[in-house]
């Protein structure tokens, strides 16, 4: 692969992959910290612009940017709100399951309509974050989601607005 080809990006390899658990295996420092909260208020910001920010070399901060992307520390992308879309239906499904969370999980967050996925600590073992095309399709999944084995009782919160949805956490 030359220098200027970009990485294979295959969902399908990408969720077959094993999954870090847990806090990230190397330590951001805070340039690495500055470089996500300046990404986070504008993901299209020029590596040069971004540079400048944050102190380096446009060539520096380029590298730094992949090793956080490689390290699945983050991701750059274009974030809708899918109820403005027509024809969308979201909502959160709480799941408890019998058993090792592990494989179900990993069932799970293959079923179309899945779009995030956690394993949570509390009354569900697992929250599912669920963007259908209508409340039939909702049905649909969670239809699916009762009948995978291990599941042992779903409950699901249709959102009727979302009223916020922001990713300005940083790095902190």
């Amino acid at each position: 692969m030359t220098r200027d080809a970009p990485a294979p990006r295959d969902d399908a390899v990408k969720r077959a992959a094993p999954r870090p658990t847990g806090r990230p295996s190397t330590e951001l420092d805070q340039i690495d910290r500055s470089i996500i909260e300046h990404l986070q208020r504008d993901g299209r910001m020029p590596f040069t612009k971004l540079a400048t920010a944050v102190g380096l070399s446009e060539a520096a901060v380029r590298q730094r940017v992949q090793r956080l992307l490689d390290g699945d520390v983050m991701q750059v992308v274009a974030v809708t709100n899918p109820l403005w879309l027509a024809g969308r239906r979201m909502a959160m499904i709480g799941i408890k399951v019998h058993g090792p969370v592990e494989d179900l999980a990993a069932e799970i967050e293959q079923l179309e309509g899945v779009e995030y996925l956690v394993v949570t600590a509390g009354s569900f073992d697992l929250l599912c974050e669920a963007v259908v095309a209508d409340d039939a399709a909702l049905l649909e999944l969670t239809n699916r989601l009762r009948s995978v084995e291990g599941v042992a009782a779903t409950e699901t919160f249709v959102y009727l607005d979302l009223v916020k949805q922001t990713f300005q956490w940083g790095a902190r």
